[in-house]
């Protein structure tokens, strides 16, 4: 019995030693009060710490006169109106003249270029969530993508892809797509063996997949002459770009499908955006919030007057499909939800189509 309760003791003491051992390991480990302020003001960014101007290189594929471009054009202009030259310099370059889509958000994080508006389906490799804008009628219409993008979910989009250093900072729509052709489609099974031109998207090649064509991944900046030399045969865009592009001069058919959404997101790098000054980028933040919503306002008319503009033109042949043939390309095209559901997520999926 005496054995027992010493082996007893033994044991407690060195339990005692042990716990003694981790409290101080813990204790000396936790920065103090004092250590936790000295390191967030550190994190601080004086206008005094800056050395001014800051130059903004916004990069964009589009013309001038698209809802990008003026959208563009417009943050330039009030930056220098609200804020000033000899603080922040704003430099836009459309058309492709800085760096394409592909990889302009390489050169933003390498800082050769410092914001863009990429289509959101060429940002997969950043992060699997904005697949769900590629989705085939995942939207009733234009208004409801804008109402989804505008809501809770979001932000969720926008921060995606902080842990890759790249910082969402708002939403520009460009309309519902249309799909265009050599060949004039009612049903999926008219398109099959076509080949139409798609953005660097799994999304949009399986849905292409569904109805037996080919999905060819193309610049947009060649879209035009692959059309006119017969190398596709089809592709699929909002009125603006089939208008402004005049992709319409080599494209007989023109569905009025609206059966995907194209959108674009405004991005930098967060260690761009956290470098300047707390107030001058709340002040960024503020006037491109007006500049995107100045964006979407001629979105939304351009939709309408392009249109009208492409069948002014009397090139193409704009048609509607019934309600009856419309309901057969939503079957062929929508189990591709299900493929993609685990990588996008299915709280994001539901809420998009308005399931919750």
């Amino acid at each position: 019995m005496k054995l027992y309760i010493q082996s007893v003791v033994i044991l407690l003491s060195i339990i005692t030693v042990i716990v003694v051992i981790q409290i101080i390991n813990t204790t000396n480990s936790r920065p103090t009060s004092l250590t936790a302020t000295v390191a967030k003001k550190e994190e601080i960014i004086k206008e005094s710490d800056v050395d001014w101007p800051i130059t903004i290189r916004f990069s964009h594929i589009v013309t001038e006169n698209t809802p990008k471009g003026q959208m563009a054009n417009r943050f330039k202009d009030l930056v220098e109106e609200r804020i000033g030259n000899q603080k922040i310099i704003v430099e836009v370059y459309p058309n492709k003249e800085l760096y394409g889509d592909n990889e302009v958000v390489d050169a933003i994080l390498e800082g050769k270029a410092e914001m863009a508006a990429p289509a959101m389906s060429k940002l997969k490799r950043f992060t699997p969530k904005l697949q769900l804008l590629d989705l085939p009628f995942i939207f009733g219409g234009a208004n409801d993508a804008y109402r989804f993008l505008a809501g809770p979910y979001s932000q969720e989009l926008l921060h995606s892809m902080d842990d890759k250093g790249v910082r969402g900072l708002g939403f520009l729509n460009n309309g519902m797509k249309q799909l265009s052709s050599t060949r004039k489609l009612k049903v999926p099974q008219d398109a099959e063996g076509l080949k139409f031109r798609i953005m660097n998207s799994d999304v949009l090649q399986s849905q292409f997949e569904s109805m037996g064509a080919i999905g060819v991944r193309k610049p947009f900046s060649e879209v035009y002459e692959l059309l006119a030399s017969q190398e596709l045969d089809g592709q699929e865009n909002t009125w603006s770009n089939i208008d402004t592009k005049k992709f319409y001069e080599h494209q007989p058919y023109i569905m009025d499908s609206n059966h995907g959404y194209l959108g674009y997101m405004v991005l930098t790098s967060t260690k761009f955006w956290n470098g300047i000054p707390t107030a001058t980028r709340q002040q960024l933040e503020e006037i491109l919030a007006e500049s995107l919503e100045y964006g979407n306002q001629i979105a939304r008319e351009k939709e309408l007057t392009d249109r009208q503009d492409v069948i002014n033109k009397g090139v193409s042949e704009v048609y509607t499909i019934s309600d009856a043939d419309r309901l057969k390309w939503v079957e062929a095209m929508s189990p591709i939800w299900k493929r993609y559901e685990s990588e996008i997520g299915r709280d994001l999926l539901q809420a998009a189509a308005g399931m919750e």
